[in-house]
């Protein structure tokens, strides 16, 4: 079974050209399963029934699993049987007709302008590291874009005196996002002293590099921002798209239109960004519960 998943990850890899988050997600996803089937002396990959992955997700679901979990373990499962049907090393997909769980729609939490505005005066500019993060939180709320394409960005992708960034988003699709004008700023203060002094090498292409002068990672940003939440005394839970959440949701409050937002975004479907228009409802509710008199 590892060279089987092995062998889907590269077809995934070659043929559909997915992202490393998602190739390493559905190889720990489905190498877990492996596990499952392997405590089962019954249970093999070629033997499976579609009993076998049901029973599979309500083991999930008895270990405490969410819905969300659970619905992408299937997808996973789904996505590999197909590709083992196709290949001819299986004859059928006992994944077929299996619904996904029904997902609850949860409004992101976002953080207010005041919020946002205190977060980003957290770093100290008169060091390196801290013109680093002053451009890292600036950039982001500015665009927008996922912490994996912030971190993938490399020098050559930002034009602050053109005043965008282009960056590559899910399924290797590029798409060019404007810079506000406090991003250019600190991307310019940063870009010069700040990231040289940071270097070990001058040939490295990132934007964005630590310590030891390598290219920042996803776990290395969140650590950086949760610190500088927890000095600004935010008791909001900050996720990894918290300020990409921010930026959708005070754009659309302040009267931009949702296809704009969808393709700074980088969203396929606009049904994706419409879950932001549920927020600024219920804003307006508030606003107007505490202002209206006869509220």
């Amino acid at each position: 079974m590892k060279r089987l998943i092995n062998e889907f990850i590269n077809y995934l890899s070659v043929e559909r050209g997915l992202a490393l988050n998602t190739l390493e997600s559905y190889g720990r996803d489905l190498r877990q399963y492996s596990q499952y089937l392997q405590q089962d002396d019954e249970a093999s990959l070629d033997q499976a029934t579609r009993a076998t992955i049901a029973d599979y997700l309500l083991f999930l679901q008895k270990q405490g699993k969410a819905t969300a979990t659970i619905a992408r373990r299937l997808a996973a499962l789904k996505a590999f049987y197909q590709f083992l049907v196709r290949e001819k090393y299986l004859e059928k997909d006992p994944t077929a007709h299996l619904e996904s769980p029904k997902l609850e729609k949860r409004l992101p939490r976002v953080l207010s302008i005041k919020e946002v505005e205190l977060l980003l005066a957290q770093p100290n500019p008169s060091t390196p590291a801290g013109q680093r993060d002053r451009a890292m939180l600036e950039l982001l709320y500015a665009t927008g874009i996922r912490v994996s394409e912030l971190v993938g960005l490399n020098l050559a992708d930002v034009k602050p005196d053109l005043g965008y960034i282009r960056c590559m988003g899910k399924g290797s699709k590029e798409r060019i996002v404007p810079l506000g004008s406090m991003a250019v700023k600190s991307i310019r203060e940063y870009v010069g002293p700040g990231r040289n002094r940071l270097l070990r090498d001058r040939d490295e292409q990132a934007l964005f590099v630590n310590h030891h002068g390598h290219r920042l990672t996803r776990q290395g940003f969140w650590k950086i921002v949760k610190k500088y939440a927890d000095d600004a005394k935010i008791a909001k839970e900050i996720t990894p798209h918290t300020l990409r959440h921010s930026f959708a949701t005070h754009l659309l409050e302040n009267g931009a239109d949702l296809r704009s937002v969808q393709e700074m975004l980088g969203h396929a479907d606009i049904s994706t960004t419409q879950i932001y228009t549920h927020i600024t409802k219920g804003r307006l509710k508030e606003i107007y519960a505490r202002s209206h008199p006869r509220a």
